[in-house]
């Protein structure tokens, strides 16, 4: 059921405002108001998803109040009224963001139109901001360790700068958090984040999926492909396991950082590209060089700012919240009633080598949420998580 505001000093067209959309959906909530203190006194107390907002009206105009309501509320659609319209004030309404504007008489079909065409928008930007924030709390950091606070501090100042970052840690600790969050946290947060395992990738065909290539430059290529330096033009590459890259895709990945530009495979043609590349690996790259595996010039481009994830056994006092965000999070994904651990299952889990760092915490708590009791005991510890 959507709820509707109409703001409009003439009580006849209130009136009929009122008429025509309950004739369209009888399900409509609607409120009135009769100037724009009143309306901006009801959007401070009440939720809407939808305004429809006169422009002359005494105390606060429709302009002045689209303006004050933006900075309490950025996602409330506005349409705007008027019997007195011109297109400097259609303009000025656009531009402050407002979703449309009609003049008075307002023609049926218009108007209707705008407002399902309105409402259907709102529930869309809702559920995008509800999808990014599933997203940003799937990679929350946690833990209050003092490494981990130290990493917090860097993502927060390298964040808002195009710097390279280069994140090493051992596997499992959470490189990919890192990245994320500093994507998040970045004036390229509403592009896209893109995500390449270079381990996980064949060396015959990690150029290809990097940086794409055209129909016939190879066997399996049966059309052109975008690579994904380009799906991630405007927004953040993450390079993971950057030290299983083979030294051909590394000298073409550090031209691509120095002229921004890339060539599909079995093309000859340059593409600009805008990327913010960020990489992790699990190896010490410096001896990666010194045997040849790894280009030194190539490192020196992406180790601008360095972060080392430390293993999970140099921060176990982070494994209580971690366990207790990990069980909210599983529980969730599971669609089960969220258990408790007692304090003996936590100071046992809190005494495992955690060998496999994270990664190996959330999957011993998944099989815990699963198979264990509620509360979960030292017992159900025992029994389900093999002890290293």
């Amino acid at each position: 059921m959507s709820k509707i505001l109409i703001i409009e000093d003439e009580e006849p067209i209130r009136r009929v405002l009122v008429r025509i959309l309950l004739e369209e959906d009888s399900s409509f909530e609607i409120q009135e108001a009769s100037d724009g203190k009143k309306g901006l006194d009801l959007i401070k107390k009440e939720s809407f998803d939808l305004v429809l907002c006169d422009i002359k009206m005494p105390i606060i105009d429709g302009i002045d109040l689209l303006q004050r309501t933006r900075k309490i509320n950025t996602l409330l659609p506005f349409i705007m009224l008027t019997g007195h319209g011109n297109i400097e004030t259609a303009v000025e309404s656009m531009k402050l963001g407002a979703y449309d504007f009609i003049s008075k008489p307002p023609d049926l079909n218009r108007l209707i139109n705008s407002v399902r065409n309105a409402l259907e928008k709102k529930e869309l930007v809702t559920e995008n901001k509800i999808l990014r924030q599933k997203v940003a709390k799937k990679y929350d950091m946690i833990g209050n360790s003092e490494s981990i606070m130290e990493i917090h501090s860097i993502i927060d100042k390298v964040a808002q700068t195009e710097a390279r970052v280069l994140i090493t840690g051992e596997s499992g600790t959470g490189k990919e958090l890192v990245a994320h969050n500093i994507h998040q946290k970045s004036s390229r947060s509403k592009s896209p984040f893109i995500e390449v395992n270079c381990a996980a990738i064949p060396s015959e065909l990690i150029e290809s999926e990097l940086f794409g290539h055209l129909k016939g430059s190879f066997t399996s290529a049966v059309k052109d492909r975008q690579g994904k330096f380009e799906a991630a033009n405007n927004g953040t590459l993450f390079l993971d396991e950057i030290g299983d890259m083979s030294l051909a895709a590394q000298a073409k990945v550090l031209r691509a950082l120095e002229e921004n530009k890339i060539q599909r495979v079995g093309s000859q043609k340059d593409i600009s590209v805008d990327v913010r590349v960020i990489a992790a690996t699990n190896k010490d790259l410096k001896k990666e060089i010194d045997i040849g595996n790894f280009r030194e010039d190539l490192y020196h481009r992406l180790a601008v700012i360095m972060v080392e994830v430390p293993e999970l056994s140099k921060r176990k006092n982070d494994i209580p919240p971690l366990i207790e965000h990990f069980s909210k999070l599983i529980s969730n994904e599971q669609g089960i009633e969220k258990k408790q651990f007692d304090k003996d299952s936590i100071k046992l889990l809190e005494e495992y080598n955690w060998s496999g760092n994270i990664r190996e915490l959330r999957n011993v708590i998944e099989r815990l949420i699963i198979l264990g009791g509620n509360p979960i005991t030292k017992d159900d510890v025992s029994l389900f998580a093999a002890k290293k």
